[in-house]
């Protein structure tokens, strides 16, 4: 009964969140059209667009975002005016302005399975001690919410954070030889294991402790060691290695840890599917829903991104409706790419024809 009692309230704390976010969705969502799309748009690989569709259509999710869609882009003449008579853009906004595009990729470490002195930071499984309650089993409203933490004499606690680690009780996946390495590949959520056996094991994201994600990027301007305009995961992990004394002071930072189990080769997201470089990005799901297509268009300082993506992922860090995680893939290019994405962002979804019509009345 207590228990009960515990959950209830919190998730009314949570229901006024929701009502408040429930209002500003229906502001970020404006009506467009294709001529308001970059010139780039022209230029698509729309074979490609539609293949990437059709795989994207394996999810359930995608085809209730899509109904009737997912079916006709099989039987397809001439892929980019499927796009254009099925699909209609809507612009993507948000109160302050301008959108963020940051990058992730496929992490790897070197590992072993069993502990030794070069092998010894845990690569951790979902904790048996964990409590993981889906709030909208409760309300509803609260469908994007989910509670986590542990049961202590009949209460809901906070999980133990990254300071705290030692007590986690969970199964290990592997041992690490880099607790920075560790640190970067919860961030990427997912990465290749380089067993010291010679073998290989791909993991992913399967669980974390519920607490905040904060950026120790941010930590390092505020203490003065590193400019804002400087921050990146190469300057990051560059400062690390200069301040071995001091790892643990910055990565405890970020109270939030990622838990892990073992997947299939390659990269997957919360939506189920392998992840497609330079088309999967991740985004905020209480604006976005999982399985949409996207356009996204990003200035960086020696390049430009501006294409069709697909939203197959979430992660801690991406908040907002103008926000989106770029996968890039596996490797040195990849993760170098990553590394320093960082800018502003414009963002489109495309959604069924048919679906805006009824919207507008």
């Amino acid at each position: 009964m207590k228990r009960t009692i515990v959950l209830i309230f919190i998730a009314t704390l949570f229901l006024g969140c929701s009502q408040k976010n429930l209002k500003q969705e229906t502001k970020i969502m404006q009506k467009s059209n294709y001529s308001a799309l970059p010139e780039s748009f022209k230029d698509e690989d729309f074979q490609n667009v539609l293949e990437l569709f059709q795989e994207n259509c394996q999810s359930k999710r995608t085809l209730k975002i899509y109904p009737g869609l997912c079916e006709k882009s099989l039987d397809v003449e001439d892929p980019k005016t499927f796009i254009l008579q099925n699909f209609q853009p809507y612009q993507l906004n948000n109160e302050k302005g301008e959108g963020l595009l940051t990058g992730y990729y496929l992490a790897s470490i070197n590992a072993s399975l069993e502990k030794t002195d070069i092998y010894k930071y845990p690569v951790y499984k979902t904790p048996v001690d964990l409590v993981s309650v889906n709030l909208s089993e409760i309300y509803p409203e609260l469908k994007h919410y989910r509670l986590r933490g542990r049961l202590v004499d009949g209460k809901v606690i906070p999980y133990y954070s990254r300071a705290e680690a030692e007590n986690i009780e969970a199964p290990v996946l592997c041992y690490c030889d880099s607790k920075v390495d560790k640190f970067f590949l919860e961030i990427q959520g997912s990465g290749k294991v380089y067993l010291d056996d010679n073998t290989t094991m791909y993991i992913g994201y399967d669980n974390q402790n519920g607490r905040k994600y904060k950026a120790i990027g941010r930590y390092l301007v505020a203490q003065g060691e590193m400019r804002i305009e400087d921050v990146s995961m190469q300057s990051i992990r560059a400062w690390l290695e200069a301040h071995p004394k001091r790892i643990d002071e910055v990565l405890n930072y970020n109270d939030s840890m990622v838990f892990f189990r073992k997947k299939a080769k390659g990269a997957y997201g919360a939506l189920g599917l392998k992840l497609t470089p330079m088309r999967s990005v991740a985004v905020d799901r209480k604006y976005i829903k999982l399985g949409s297509m996207l356009y996204l268009d990003a200035d960086l300082e020696d390049r430009k991104i501006s294409k069709i993506v697909f939203a197959q992922d979430t992660g801690g860090a991406i908040k907002g409706s103008v926000r989106a995680d770029f996968f890039t893939g596996f490797g040195k290019e990849a993760e170098e790419l990553a590394g320093k994405l960082k800018a502003p962002l414009k963002l489109w979804v495309f959604l069924p024809k048919e679906e805006n019509k009824e919207r507008d009345e």
